[in-house]
């Protein structure tokens, strides 16, 4: 965690080194690259320093689980995740539980003459705080915010004593439980942030607030206590390394001051963007008029400047920019809303690995050291005052603007303020934000419009147009509400078309990261997403990534192909061994970027999964700048042609994996022409019946019906397949008019026409087991699916194996995201974000779909097509309870061929409302398509 940077250069024993390597963990980069001149504020950790490292305290809660028993519980934690009280989703929190804290300590004797507090980084909700058995100060309320007593008068130096807390689940103030614990959320209770004791000289340098812009102009406005004779405060800039920017600067400081301002110039430093996350420090020492050093501490920076400029964009150092972000709680199934750095890293990382550029603090500040490491990876942040839908009332709201302003003022990540959400502002505390932040970052309320931003939420498409097109600044602080897998990536590229590339369009925020899923250990551990309250993800609740995640990533890639025919994954006819490209960095030129080509084989169907790189080599990275148009030239040897499939990827400057694009050079017949070989020996036998025509080859029996032309039996010897009733219409009804069958060489023919839907289905056994389905259906205007079903029995299947797109699948309004490649997956049957979560789920569409093979109870069902664009359907996924709007349609039957499939609505708007990709299919007429299958053990 962050101990106001000061933690890092601490001296001493005890605690201290645990908070020293906490800190380390969260930060690596922030350790301060020489010692500090003067003494430095020494801290010692009372409780760990966070969920993975914490300690015990004597605990007993109220009401719930466990009640009146005094026990241990690990602090920092939520008392929910370990046993204690109730779980809470939004509304009145009953029974209102209270948690009892005891901790013993021994503070260092050599504290003697420090001014010494007691630092509660959070608490929810009401904290009334003892020291040996004296109160501390007023009860603290507001459950994400630091707040701490000076404690010098209470403590007894060199020897044990007692902290005692009592933390109120609910608050004595209704604006606090309106504001926090009323939200669409899960409530929690308990100490979840680490507590510690700092020890301050009696002269101190107590905060500072940083104003560092981009022209290189820097202000650090100091905050003093305790100085009571002439001194002097002394600033120098460095880099990371240590390096001095410039000489030092300094000013006179007169007895009694409270408040100072340094001012310096660093010509042409590095900016902080979140491309470019260049980091600076400033050391601050307060010394004596004689010279003396009384106190030093160091504080991170970054030089940037933040605009928005009315009617026209947000701009990050004179450049407009275009934030890609998620809402993110801050969430673990088993921890609630206690984390740590390992954790926090593991949601930036996986941000970053989306290409998103930004993330909201959904509804809350979060902990320190998350910020720290969005200053370091590169995030721009939108931090947030809690307020769902109500608003603290000014009396209690504006010390914890003071407080969340002052905690994270110096962070170059943050862009934003936001006073609430959803109408949780109270607009007496707008104006408090500056108070405490020189830079005057604008302060936004999300979802209507403030500040010259447009943050309005879950528009629907055409008015996400009309927006964009408008004369505000436009940036949606919550679009594409992910519950179920409707939404997030569902509907994305066309809102992007829109959202991406217009002036007045900022981007915006899709909900949510994560689906936040409480392990009830009152329920055996079964994950509790509270109904359809909480399951809105782009990642599952242990942060597995479902298929949006991939989506995001290709969308929202800062390198994108400039030719939409080169985003279907079978390789362009015209290909000349160069890739057009756009360039959608904000500041980086894609020569900074590595450009990797790879040409592939895919292993025969039963050779294995995945691919062979048959050669690879390195492409030129070519100098396009922000914005800009270019192509990369591709280095092949001659024979590229031979390969299956050519893999193009991207890594940015740092080694990070940006987007990749593998085309089939080798098409669907190819893959059916190496598989399918005529038979030239053998014949097939037919039996004819009043009801049916029997045939078969060998070991495999096929039974096609006269009434219909369907399939209504399959054995291999003697073992059933139980795939039947098919070709049956996706969509539509079809009359047999015509039934025949005859010997076609080494095989056999069953041939069908039709009235209505279906025009005709041909069978045909061949000798060697393989057998062929030819089908013509016809269809005008608008469809959800275009295609054919088959009946399977679920129960039967155990696997799949495939080589198509994958390994996720797909709908109409989502198919960017998967690429081509031999995959296997088991069956499961999960509800994406409900139940089951495990990924990718086994059921739905699967996009272009070369050959499959069902592993079964009854052996192997192989499928290959003959044809390009074949999206292979299996049965039809579970959902969780109540998906309002995020739902999709499913054909008749189990198993379905289609040429085309449907999209799926997101909670808040059905497909209708959606962009062009999430419009029925448009059928042209006459369809034809090519089959085969093979039944095997």
């Amino acid at each position: 965690m962050e101990f106001d940077r000061r933690t890092a250069l601490t001296i001493g024993t005890m605690g201290v080194v645990t908070a020293r390597l906490s800190m380390l963990e969260a930060s690596p980069a922030a350790e301060a690259a020489v010692a500090p001149t003067g003494p430095v504020t020494e801290t010692l950790l009372l409780t760990g320093a966070d969920a993975d490292h914490t300690v015990d305290w004597d605990f007993q809660v109220t009401a719930g689980r466990r009640a009146g028993e005094w026990a241990t519980i690990p602090t920092p934690s939520n008392w929910e995740c370990h046993g204690f009280g109730s779980y809470h989703y939004g509304g009145d929190l009953v029974p209102a539980e209270k948690g009892n804290y005891r901790h013993s300590f021994t503070p260092p004797a050599s504290w003697a003459g420090r001014r010494i507090f007691a630092v509660f980084e959070a608490a929810m909700t009401d904290a009334d705080v003892r020291v040996n058995g004296v109160s501390a100060g007023p009860v603290h309320q507001g459950g994400f915010y630091r707040f701490r007593y000076d404690v010098t008068a209470l403590l007894r130096l060199g020897e044990p004593n007692l902290l005692e807390v009592t933390v109120s689940k609910e608050s004595a103030d209704n604006s606090v439980n309106d504001a926090e614990r009323r939200g669409d959320f899960w409530n929690f209770g308990g100490i979840f942030r680490p507590v510690f004791l700092e020890a301050h000289p009696a002269a101190r340098i107590d905060r500072v607030a940083i104003d560092a812009r981009a022209d290189g102009t820097f202000a650090a406005h100091v905050a003093l206590a305790g100085v009571t004779a002439a001194a002097r405060l002394t600033g120098q800039l460095r880099r990371l390394d240590g390096t001095a920017v410039g000489g030092a600067f300094s000013v006179a400081v007169a007895s009694g001051t409270t408040t100072a301002t340094l001012t310096a110039t660093a010509a042409q430093s590095p900016l902080w963007t979140a491309e470019t996350p260049n980091l600076h420090q400033v050391e601050l020492t307060l010394a004596s008029a004689a010279g003396t050093p009384l106190h030093s501490m160091v504080e991170r920076f970054g030089f940037r400047t933040v605009e928005v400029r009315t009617g026209d964009g947000v701009y990050v150092n004179g450049k407009r920019i275009v934030l890609k972000g998620a809402n993110r709680h801050t969430f673990w199934p088993t921890l609630g809303r206690a984390s740590s750095p390992r954790l926090a890293r593991l949601d930036i990382e996986l941000m970053k690995d989306m290409n998103m550029n930004a993330v909201r603090m959904s509804h809350y500040p979060p902990d320190a050291y998350f910020l720290d490491l969005c200053d370091e990876l590169g995030l721009y942040v939108l931090d947030e005052l809690t307020g769902w839908q109500h608003h603290y009332d000014e009396g209690v709201g504006a010390p914890l603007v003071k407080a969340l302003v002052e905690r994270d003022v110096n962070h170059p990540s943050i862009l934003f303020w936001d006073n609430g959400n959803e109408g949780g502002w109270n607009t007496a505390l707008d104006d408090d934000f500056g108070r405490y932040d020189p830079q005057r970052r604008a302060v936004l309320h999300p979802w209507t419009t403030f500040s010259g931003v447009d943050t309005s939420h879950y528009q629907t498409y055409s008015s996400t147009a009309a927006k964009a097109a408008g004369t505000t600044v436009f940036m949606p602080t919550e679009f594409l509400h992910g519950l179920y897998d409707g939404g997030a990536g569902a509907g994305l590229n066309d809102y992007w078309k829109v959202m991406g590339g217009t002036q007045r369009s900022a981007g915006g925020f899709i909900w949510a990261l994560v689906d936040e899923s409480v392990a009830r250990d009152d329920r055996g551990g079964a994950l509790d997403t509270n109904g359809s309250s909480a399951p809105d993800g782009i990642l599952g609740p242990y942060r597995e990534k479902e298929g949006s995640f991939f989506t995001i990533k290709d969308i929202w890639a800062p390198v994108q192909l400039a030719s939409p025919a080169y985003y279907d994954s079978v390789f362009p006819a015209s290909f000349d061994k160069t890739v057009k490209l756009v360039n959608r960095y904000d500041f980086t030129n894609l020569r900074a970027c590595r450009f990797t080509w790879q040409l592939l084989a895919f292993p025969a169907l039963g050779a294995g999964t995945g691919h062979q790189v048959l050669s690879q080599g390195h492409a030129a990275a070519p100098d396009v700048a922000p914005g800009a148009t270019g192509a990369v030239t591709l280095g092949l040897p001659a024979e590229w042609a031979t390969a299956d499939a050519l893999r193009l990827s991207v890594t940015d400057p740092t080694g990070r994996d940006v987007t990749a694009w593998t085309w089939r050079v080798r098409k669907a017949p190819d893959f059916a022409a190496r598989l399918v070989k005529p038979a030239t020996t053998g014949s097939v036998t037919a039996t004819e019946t009043a009801t049916d025509v029997t045939l078969v080859a060998g070991v495999t029996r096929v039974t096609v019906g006269k009434s219909g032309g369907r399939l209504t039996g399959v054995r291999r010897g003697s073992t059933p397949v139980s795939l039947v009733n098919g070709p049956a219409p996706a969509g539509g009804a079809a009359t047999l008019t015509a039934f025949s069958h005859f010997r076609d060489g080494t095989g056999w023919v069953v041939q069908c026409d039709y009235s209505g839907d279906l025009a005709s289905v041909r069978w045909r056994l061949d000798a060697n087991g393989w057998l062929r389905l030819e089908y013509r259906y016809r269809a005008t205007g608008d469809h959800d699916h275009l295609g054919v079903n088959f009946d399977y029995p679920e129960a039967n299947v155990r696997g799949l194996t495939w080589l198509g797109d994958g390994p996720y699948r797909v709908y109409k309004n989502r198919l960017r995201g998967v690429r081509p490649d031999v995959w296997s997956k088991p069956y499961n049957n999960t509800a994406t974000g409900a139940s089951g979560f495990a990924y990718p789920e086994f059921k739905g569409y699967h996009a272009r779909t070369c050959w499959a093979v069902l592993d079964t109870t009854e052996g192997a069902v192989t499928v290959v097509a003959a044809e390009e664009g074949l999206f292979l359907r299996l049965f039809t996924p579970a959902v969780g309870a109540d998906p309002q709007n995020a739902v999709v349609t499913y054909p008749a039957g189990g198993i379905s061929l289609l040429d085309g499939i449907a999209p799926i609505g997101n909670k808040f708007h059905g497909v209708a409302a959606l962009g062009p990709e999430s419009r029925p299919n448009a059928a042209t007429g006459d369809y034809h398509r090519t089959v085969y299958f093979r039944f095997d053990a």
